[in-house]
């Protein structure tokens, strides 16, 4: 194969992995397609081809899988297209250096011969995963892990490793297809029996009696929700959306009322208030709070028969809800028309909100993408709660992706995920990451359900990514040790 074949072969190995992630959910695809990579890398390569055949690779999955960040930008974000264009493009040019990165380490452990596929590969494709998800903040979108989530056997181990643990054995078992050796495809074979069997084990137990939940998709289009002459209907809305509710927990999605705190009418908060109060429970709602000084937080406050709480979002979006850098890219503000695009961030470590007879973990949006910060309010909280604004991105995969990413959270903590969205994927996810109910994007709705809280803790909730870093340290120590000996 010429070089050229090696990469237009790699970028489309990549592109086609997208399908093995929601909504596809094609969860064995990622496992042949990183064969393929592998197999790639397998061949007489030189350094330089190594490092880009994996770009190549990262190109077509992060081009075919994050692409929807256009939407924000050029749709929603008035960026000029071709600017916007430009950005996605180095973005995803940006993300695909971590599998070249993988690329030209691996090829320097060619000397011990399968070994590198084995124990070499899956440790540093892991540990590329674990690093782009905290560099510069993070993003660990797309890891491969979140692909099997929730049906195949190798889900089984998220309780215990995590999101990179279960990427790390699924390049494992991609580097044994790739090897096409018996005994090795064989124990490979057993590690997936063990993943089966890890499935059924109940790692957390049910606390307390069921609570009804109301779970309110506003569906307010995004090029309205903070024009101000929409303000009026889309409190009207709300408001008669909970007061439909007769459930004991209603949960309002990220900044549903589009303004601050201090600017809704008192009785109208009142109003919402007592109708949770008559329910005998609370009322959970996204609101922007401003401080005399000028900070202002992306919050949820709860209302009702519970003390008054507030949960401030902590893990920002760069560019999106912070300008990192303002005096070098403070111009952004100005290129980007995003309301409220200089949040404060909220404490790292916050406690539970005790409403409606549970201990309720909340997150706000992408926060959910970072499952060792989601197992602070654990193993306290009975249950989880992510409120999003996915609008953002249109009619695209990424809503689909995000609920996905909450169905890892609920694996790995053993906790039920309720997800209260504006447009979609508004969805009750139970404590083994299975969808029980969901909302259909882009429809004003309510999903009502009875929810089960849970206590105890998953290996994870202990650890964090500590046993999936140890045991991918592991194996890279191994490959060092035995290119030594060679």
């Amino acid at each position: 194969m010429t070089e050229r074949w090696y990469w237009l072969a790699a970028l489309l190995l990549g592109a086609v992995s997208v399908f093995g992630f929601a909504p596809y959910d094609l969860f064995a695809l990622p496992l042949l397609t990183l064969a393929g990579l592998i197999w790639l890398w397998g061949r007489k390569q030189t350094l330089r081809q190594a490092l880009f055949t994996g770009f190549a690779f990262g190109l077509g999955y992060f081009g075919a899988g994050v692409s929807w960040v256009y939407i924000s930008l050029h749709t929603y974000g008035a960026m000029p297209l071709p600017l916007a264009v430009l950005a996605t493009a180095l973005f995803c040019a940006f993300l695909a250096l971590f599998p070249a990165a993988v690329g030209g380490l691996q090829f320097m452990f060619r000397r011990i011969g399968v070994w590198r596929f084995i124990l070499v590969i899956p440790a540093l494709w892991m540990l590329s995963e674990w690093v782009r998800g905290w560099i510069f903040t993070g993003f660990p979108w797309l890891a491969v892990g979140y692909s099997q989530v929730p049906v195949s056997p190798l889900a089984g181990f998220a309780p215990l490793l995590g999101v990179y643990g279960v990427s790390l054995l699924l390049v494992v078992s991609a580097a044994a297809i790739a090897l096409r050796h018996v005994r090795i495809v064989l124990a490979l074979a057993g590690v997936w029996l063990v993943g089966f069997g890890l499935q059924q084990i109940n790692w957390t137990q049910p606390v307390g009696a069921p609570v009804s939940v109301s779970l309110v998709q506003g569906n307010i289009a995004q090029d309205m929700k903070w024009d101000p002459d929409k303000t009026l209907t889309t409190l009207l809305d709300y408001r008669s959306m909970v007061e439909a509710s007769t459930a004991r927990l209603i949960i309002l999605p990220e900044t549903a009322l589009p303004l601050f705190l201090d600017e809704v009418p008192k009785s109208y908060l009142n109003e919402l208030a007592n109708h949770a109060r008559a329910n005998g429970g609370d009322l959970l709602v996204g609101v922007p709070e401003q401080f005399a000084d000028g900070r202002y937080y992306n919050s949820m406050k709860s209302f009702g028969t519970a003390p008054t709480q507030t949960y401030r979002k902590s893990h920002l979006v760069p560019f999106g809800e912070y300008i990192p850098l303002k005096a070098v890219f403070g111009f952004i503000i100005e290129v980007l028309h995003i309301p409220l695009s200089d949040f404060a961030r909220g404490a790292a470590y916050q406690q539970p909100m005790q409403v409606a007879g549970q201990q309720v973990a909340v997150n706000i949006c992408y926060e959910d993408v970072f499952g060792e910060e989601i197992i602070h309010q654990l193993p306290r909280a009975t249950m989880l709660v992510n409120v999003s604004n996915d609008a953002w991105f249109g009619d695209s995969a990424a809503p689909w992706q995000h609920r996905q990413i909450s169905q890892m959270r609920a694996l790995e903590t053993g906790r039920p995920m309720l997800r209260a969205t504006n447009t979609g994927v508004t969805a009750v996810i139970d404590p083994h990451g299975r969808v029980v109910q969901q909302l259909p994007l882009f429809t004003r709705a309510t999903l009502n359900a009875e929810v089960q809280g849970y206590q105890g803790e998953t290996p994870f909730t202990r650890w964090g990514n500590h046993a999936a870093l140890l045991l991918g340290g592991l194996l890279l120590l191994a490959g060092v040790w035995l290119l030594r000996r060679r």
